[in-house]
């Protein structure tokens, strides 16, 4: 099993969770772990065992954000350098967004400016009562670079507007009002709640569950023919699949079908 500096990786009974390490810091995001990240996606792609990712902190705060010293490394660089290793850094997002296995962010504490991105990559956000959410970058003089449109759809235009032009900070029940929210509970129920959201893709076909996140991740963009298509192809590769055929035969037999992920 490979060791990363700044996350934790554990698999049990079909979940991956990805813990950022780094609570001295309050899980500030470094480089390092945005790059540590994306190796762990291709750990996890090649995972069979892997259903779903659950995306948690230690200490108290989810995080707060890209690191300070990463944002200080932008000043002085020439454009193409700095246009290179920023579009480096954000495909490690986008492959962690583009996981087929369902995602979903813990978070407690602090979830600000990257780490808002990071949690709206992820599929489903169990939030604490307590959590408090912000993009302040443009306080910074720093617009949103890790992927705006991230927000924009999932809390839409005029929310995302607000969060960002603003830049103020906001408690969890207003990160609901916006939409960011899957679930609220209070602090002491967020690992329960976490784990209960998990445990329910236990029993589901992973790869029809892969299928249904890219339909809808990959048609959000297309047209509703486009979209469609895209249905039948990716259904057509699930045809010959063994959990189709359980999936058909439990049906008919009337008891609870019995998925192994193949």
């Amino acid at each position: 099993m490979n060791s990363y500096n700044n996350w934790l990786f554990d698999v049990t009974d079909r979940v991956a969770t990805l813990t950022l390490n780094r609570a001295e810091k309050m899980n500030s995001i470094t480089p390092e772990a945005l790059l540590e990240l994306r190796e762990l996606v291709g750990v996890i792609n090649g995972r069979s065992d892997i259903w779903a990712v659950v995306v948690a902190s230690a200490g108290d705060h989810f995080t707060v954000g890209v690191d300070v010293s990463a944002i200080g490394m932008m000043v002085g660089q020439e454009p193409e350098t700095y246009r290179q290793n920023l579009r480096d850094l954000q495909d490690c997002l986008d492959q962690f967004e583009a996981l087929t296995k369902p995602t979903i962010a813990q978070i407690r504490g602090y979830c600000l400016g990257g780490g808002m991105i990071l949690a709206c990559c992820c599929d489903f956000r169990v939030v604490s009562k307590t959590a408090v959410f912000g993009l302040p970058e443009v306080k910074r003089s720093i617009g949103v670079i890790m992927g705006t449109q991230r927000i924009t759809r999932v809390a839409g235009l005029a929310a995302t507007k607000e969060m960002t032009l603003l830049a103020e900070n906001f408690g969890a029940e207003q990160a609901q009002r916006y939409g960011l929210v899957t679930q609220l509970v209070a602090d002491e129920a967020l690992e329960t709640a976490v784990s209960d959201l998990a445990n329910k893709f236990r029993s589901l076909p992973p790869r029809a569950v892969g299928v249904a996140k890219r339909i809808i991740d990959e048609g959000y963009s297309m047209t509703v023919r486009e979209s469609q298509d895209l249905e039948i192809e990716a259904q057509q590769a699930l045809l010959n699949s063994a959990d189709f055929q359980e999936a058909v035969a439990a049906f008919f037999a009337k008891r609870p079908p019995r998925y192994t992920g193949r």
